[in-house]
């Protein structure tokens, strides 16, 4: 999974200007509070977070150039991503994670108000929903196929599981 540096500071809810000591502290926090064990959708986030780590792991400070528009702020980025995967992680959806935006196929017709409360809009060129940092601003305005898209940055299919409820008898 490919993300630039702004978007993965974004994941551990970091602005652009922080020391590579803040960021470990940060991958650490997030690593146990997203860790599998203690989360349903932990397997996702864990491959989110490392995938951030890894774009970090030669930040500093100086690769600050660059607009202060690209710094969106969401600080909560890594909570809102975790609540929507958690939100529909056991419909038995085709999820998949491109750089910070998760999208959602499959037959999601019986589960649009689900997917709609969980904060996922639905992208009518590509027949898709997806999530994305509420303050997000799109350059490309739809213009790219998922193949475009997977290729800039990278692609992760989620594994998800349909559970059915075991009835007393």
């Amino acid at each position: 999974m490919k993300m630039n540096h702004v978007e993965a500071l974004k994941v551990f809810g970091l602005s652009k200007g922080v020391e590579f000591e803040v960021i470990k502290q940060a991958y650490r926090v997030a690593s146990m509070k997203y860790h599998p064990d203690r989360n349903p959708a932990g397997l996702e986030m864990m491959k989110i977070i490392n995938g951030a780590w890894q774009a970090l792991s030669d930040y500093k400070p100086e690769f600050n150039i660059g607009s202060e528009s690209e710094d969106y702020k969401t600080e909560n980025y890594g909570d809102e991503l975790n609540t929507a995967l958690n939100a529909i992680i056991t419909l038995g959806l085709q999820i998949e994670i491109c750089g910070n935006w998760v999208w959602v196929s499959g037959d999601t017709r019986p589960h649009k108000d689900v997917l709609k409360e969980a904060g996922f809009k639905w992208a009518p060129k590509k027949m898709m929903w997806h999530f994305r940092p509420s303050d997000y601003k799109s350059y490309n305005r739809g213009k790219w196929d998922m193949d475009k898209i997977r290729e800039k940055h990278g692609s992760v299919t989620v594994k998800t599981q349909s559970y059915s409820r075991i009835e007393a008898a």
